[in-house]
């Protein structure tokens, strides 16, 4: 549980959630910082706390390549939030959960 309310912390400001779509939409490869702050129009200092806040939650992760540093979204802890969310849904009638419970995501981690 501890886990999950780090997650949705990390996405509760506008600028942190708009950066995790955003990586979700570019898939497994990510893009770099500076990609995500003109897309995003955040400004690149408040962009790198922001990204460091998703990172540490585990729903991004970073590497380096050459002299950028690619962001991506982490699918599986995603997934993970999802079902956490989900679980006890529908107080045991799953069916009319499926879209919700059903979710998996197709993109490698």
């Amino acid at each position: 549980m501890n886990r999950a309310i780090e997650r949705l912390s990390a996405l509760a400001h506008p600028a942190r959630l708009a950066a995790f779509r955003l990586l979700i939409k570019a898939g497994p490869e990510g893009l770099p910082a500076g990609e995500i702050a003109r897309l995003t129009g955040a400004p690149p200092s408040t962009l790198s706390s922001q990204l460091a806040i998703l990172e540490r939650s585990g729903l991004t992760r970073s590497r380096r390549d050459g002299r950028s540093i690619l962001h991506a979204a982490a699918y599986a802890a995603m997934g993970d939030l999802i079902a956490y969310l989900a679980q006890d849904c529908c107080e045991g009638a799953p069916e009319a959960c499926v879209p919700t419970t059903a979710f998996t995501c197709k993109v490698p981690t």
